[in-house]
C-alpha cells in the first residue's frame, strides 16, 4: 500500500522532528494532567442476563449477545488458542482460561494458569496488559505479554503512573507456563497507559506504548508513546526506520502517538493502531515506517476541563487520522473481520469502547466500513445497551465475534446471528 500524505519515512521524519521539538517542550505544560479530569458521571449499569440478548444492526437482522463466561478480575486481553479454548490476561498478573469457549459447553478453568512470574496490580494502569501467540504457537507453545511494573513513588507528582515496561513470554502446555524469560524490557520509566502487542506476517512483534501528559512521544530517544517492532526474540531488526540514527531508540516504528489501548497487524502487512485523545479526539491511525502521528505538536482533541489546547489540528510531515472520535469513545481492542458467520460484516473493523463522552456505563462496539484505500464509508456503534466497558474483541475459529468487558461485570460476551 502507498503511503499515506505525511507518513515520510528514516531520515526524512527524524529532520521534520528535529525541527519541532522545541515546540514540544512547551507543549508538554499543555498536555500535563494539571487541568484533571472531571469527577465521572454514569448511566447505571444492570446486571448481564443469562439469556441471550437479540439486537437489530443495520446490516446483520438481528444478532444475539450471550455470556461466555464472566467473573474475571479487571481483564485487558485475550487470545483464542488452536484448541478454541479461550486465554484472558487480568490486570492483577494472572492467565484464566475457558475451555470449549466456541461451545455452549464452555466453563473457565477455577485456577489461573500456573508459572506467571510476577504479581501484577490491580492500581491505576499498572500491571499485566496484552498477550500475542508466537506465529508458530502449535508447535512451540510460546505465547508473549507485556507488564507494566510500577517503580517508587508511581502515582505521586508529576506525570502520573509511572512504570517500567517489559515484554515476556512462556511455553504454554497442560495449563501451565515454563521457560518463563523477558524478551524486552525499557530500563527508563514512563506512563503506564495501554500497551498492546502483536505479530505482523514478516514474523516481527509490534509494540504500543504511550506518553499522554508530557513530550516523550516525539522524542526519538524515548520509546514511550511509539509504535515499536521488535523480532520475536526481543533483538532490533536492522531495517527498523531508525535503527541506525544516532540518539534515537533504534526500535521506533512510528511516533507520536498518545495513549495507545488497540493495535492490529493485518496478514497483508498494514499496521492499525488506537489510541486516547485528551478530551475528544480519539483516534485509529494506519502505521507507516517512520511517520509521525502529531502527539502532542498535533490533536484534535481539548484538555479535560474543555479548555482548547494550544496545538495545531494538523501539520506538514505529520499523519491524519483515518478514524477520529469526537466526543472520545476510549476505544481499545481492534479486530478486522473475515468470517463467513457474518458476510456482512466482512472486511469492517470493529473497535472496543469504553465510555463515550466521558459518561460511564456507554461503552459498546463500533464498527467501521470501509472502501478502497481505506476510505470510511460509516460506522455503527453495538451493544451500548448492555452498558459495559469493552477491553478487547477477537475472532473465534468459529467466525463469531466476541467481546471483553473489564467493568462492570467483567465478562467474556458472543456475538452470533439470531436463528
Amino acid at each position: 500500500m502507498a503511503p499515506r500524505p505525511g507518513a515520510e519515512a528514516g531520515g526524512g521524519v527524524a529532520v521534520m522532528v528535529g525541527r519541532r521539538l522545541a515546540v514540544c517542550a512547551t507543549l508538554a505544560l499543555l498536555a500535563s494532567p494539571v487541568l484533571a479530569q472531571q469527577p465521572p458521571t454514569a448511566v447505571p449499569s444492570p446486571p448481564l442476563s443469562d439469556t441471550p440478548y437479540v439486537f437489530e444492526t443495520a446490516e446483520v437482522h438481528p444478532i444475539t449477545v450471550s455470556v461466555v463466561a464472566k467473573g474475571f478480575a479487571r481483564p485487558f486481553a485475550f487470545e483464542f488458542l488452536p484448541d478454541g479454548s479461550l486465554l484472558v490476561a487480568e490486570r492483577g498478573g494472572n492467565l484464566r482460561l475457558i475451555r470449549a469457549a466456541t461451545t455452549s459447553q464452555a466453563a473457565r478453568d477455577p485456577q489461573p494458569i500456573a508459572g506467571m512470574p510476577l504479581p501484577g496490580t490491580t492500581q491505576g494502569s499498572f500491571g499485566l496488559h496484552d498477550l500475542a501467540l508466537h506465529p508458530d504457537f502449535a508447535s512451540n507453545g510460546l505465547v508473549y505479554w507485556t507488564w507494566n511494573v510500577p517503580v517508587p513513588n508511581a502515582t505521586e507528582g508529576e506525570p502520573p503512573q509511572q512504570g517500567r515496561f517489559s515484554i515476556m513470554r512462556g511455553q504454554l502446555a497442560d495449563g501451565a507456563l515454563s521457560g518463563v524469560e523477558t524478551v524486552f524490557v525499557v530500563d527508563e520509566p514512563g506512563y503506564a497507559g495501554g500497551t498492546r502487542i502483536a505479530f505482523g506476517p514478516d514474523g516481527m512483534l509490534y509494540v504500543t506504548t504511550s506518553a499522554p501528559f508530557g513530550p516523550e512521544g516525539q522524542d526519538l530517544a524515548s520509546p514511550y508513546g511509539k509504535v515499536l517492532r521488535l523480532t520475536a526474540d526481543g533483538a532490533i531488526p536492522a531495517d527498523n526506520p531508525f535503527a541506525s540514527q544516532p540518539n534515537a531508540h533504534p526500535a521506533i516504528y512510528s511516533l507520536g502517538h498518545r495513549d495507545q489501548h488497540g493495535l492490529m497487524v493485518l496478514p497483508t502487512g498494514e499496521v492499525f493502531s488506537a489510541e486516547h485523545g485528551p478530551s475528544g479526539g480519539d483516534e485509529l491511525n494506519l502505521i507507516e515506517p517512520g511517520a509521525n502521528y502529531g502527539w502532542p505538536a498535533v490533536t484534535l482533541g481539548r484538555n479535560y476541563d474543555g479548555s482548547a489546547i494550544e496545538a495545531r489540528r494538523q501539520a506538514d510531515g505529520m499523519v491524519d487520522p483515518l478514524v477520529a472520535w469526537l466526543p472520545s469513545i476510549a476505544p481499545s481492542g481492534l479486530l478486522h473481520y473475515t468470517g463467513d458467520a457474518f458476510p456482512a460484516w466482512q472486511g469492517n473493523l470493529f473497535i472496543g469502547s469504553s465510555r463515550r463522552g466521558g459518561v460511564n456505563g456507554t461503552g459498546g462496539l463500533e464498527r467501521v466500513v470501509f472502501g478502497e484505500d481505506w476510505g470510511e464509508l460509516r460506522r455503527e456503534t453495538l451493544l451500548t445497551p448492555l452498558h459495559q466497558r469493552v477491553r478487547d474483541v477477537a475472532q473465534g475459529p468459529d467466525g463469531l465475534v466476541y467481546v471483553l468487558t473489564d467493568g462492570p461485570e467483567m465478562a467474556v460476551l458472543r456475538l452470533a446471528p439470531a436463528p
